[in-house]
């Protein structure tokens, strides 16, 4: 790959070019028939893991010290991309991406013993971890949550539930966010709530499979748990300042995600341009119609469009600059430019479209998560309007 080849509005170098080059060789081992196969199967891609860990990838933004690259969000979003463009799409983000920004918190609060003892785990593959945040109670308002953690001693003892549970099937590690002092006893709702990287012990935890629409092989789960024993040096940062810490990883993870989204986008584009190009019906190609051209045009011009947003709040991020509208308005932009370009490319294909043997269907199942998760366009859409516009808040 050349540097006039790639995308615009990243700042180009021939470390970043090695570092798509490398992770798209990764991922070109494993095939859609092979990601179609494991969704078929609600297998994890244990294999894929293993792959991009031996090749060093699941330490891109943690320190060298650690075993990790040292680099920053650009370099994680391009590497994401990467991955969400290969044929796995949101599966293959999915398998990885807690490594990227879930680790945040304890880098930035937790002490050097708890980095020492976490990270180059995390860094190796050797840990994976689960993010145990969201309650089906609670939603997007984490203020309201009720797993209750008690201190007892030099441990603290955790009861409540979590939802939408990603790889906890798999995983041995979890990072949990807990109530330890009742909201009505706070000055602030986001006071209160105390952060633990833990094991995920499943003599307390009971973890529930939850079925969905797509990205079946990686789970998504309901858990309980009951009396759950969590020794006070797995506590990341001070007692009840949790919710702060989990700041740090909102804006990475948004540019992430819609980095991601971008890259399953134009995957679905490209298979939509390539059958556009090989279907003849009526004795020509269907790509000659205009109604085929126009929609796919613009499918172009949105994904582009929305990938320099991506690329503008990445560069603030890693300069140390504020990136909240940016980031949130990254996410928004690629989320919906990858779900209509999905659309597309399962219409440009016709019946066949509809048919897994093509994959574009599975696209479209997936590229759905990016825009519901991990914050609604709702709420971006009011951050915008009192954040950026000077608007009353609505809520």
């Amino acid at each position: 790959m050349r540097i006039d080849e790639l995308p615009a509005g990243i700042e180009w170098s021939e470390e970043r070019v090695q570092i798509a080059d490398s992770v798209r060789a990764v991922c070109d081992r494993f095939d859609d028939d092979w990601w179609l196969e494991k969704e078929r199967k609600h297998e994890f891609p244990h294999e894929f893991h293993t792959a991009m860990a031996d090749a060093g990838w699941l330490g891109i933004t943690m320190p060298e010290e650690f075993g990790g690259a040292g680099l920053g969000v650009t370099d994680a979003a391009l590497m994401m991309q990467t991955v969400a463009n290969s044929a796995g799409v949101m599966a293959a983000a999915s398998t990885i991406h807690i490594n990227l920004f879930g680790p945040h918190p304890i880098l930035n609060h937790g002490t050097q013993e708890q980095k020492e003892r976490f990270i180059p785990a995390l860094v190796e593959g050797r840990d994976k971890v689960a993010f145990g945040v969201t309650e089906p109670d609670a939603g997007l308002d984490t203020t309201h949550i009720t797993t209750r953690a008690v201190k007892q001693g030099t441990k603290y003892v955790v009861n409540g539930q979590k939802v939408w549970t990603s790889t906890a099937q798999q995983a041995n590690r979890i990072l949990l966010l807990t109530r330890t002092t009742p909201i009505e006893q706070c000055a602030k709702p986001t006071d209160g709530m105390t952060l633990f990287y833990t094991d995920l012990d499943r003599r307390r935890i009971a973890i529930t499979g939850i079925e969905k629409l797509g990205r079946a092989a990686v789970d998504s789960n309901s858990i309980f748990i009951d009396g759950l024993e969590v020794p006070e040096e797995d506590r990341i940062g001070e007692e009840g300042k949790g919710f702060r810490y989990l700041l740090d990883s909102l804006n990475p993870e948004r540019i992430l995600v819609a980095a991601e989204a971008v890259g399953v986008g134009r995957r679905a584009l490209a298979k939509a341009v390539d059958y556009a190009n090989e279907r003849v019906v009526f004795g020509r190609q269907i790509g000659k119609n205009q109604s085929i051209q126009h929609p796919l045009a613009q499918n172009w011009m949105a994904l582009e469009a929305a990938d320099l947003m991506i690329w503008h709040a990445a560069r603030l991020y890693d300069g140390g600059k504020s990136c909240g509208a940016e980031a949130n308005s990254a996410k928004f932009l690629a989320a919906d430019a990858a779900f209509e370009a999905c659309d597309q490319a399962v219409r440009t294909h016709g019946g066949m479209g509809y048919s897994k043997e093509y994959h574009v269907e599975r696209y479209l199942r997936e590229v759905m998560l990016p825009r519901i998760a991990p914050v609604s366009r709702e709420l971006i859409m009011c951050f915008i309007a009192e954040r950026v516009l000077g608007l009353p808040k609505s809520y």
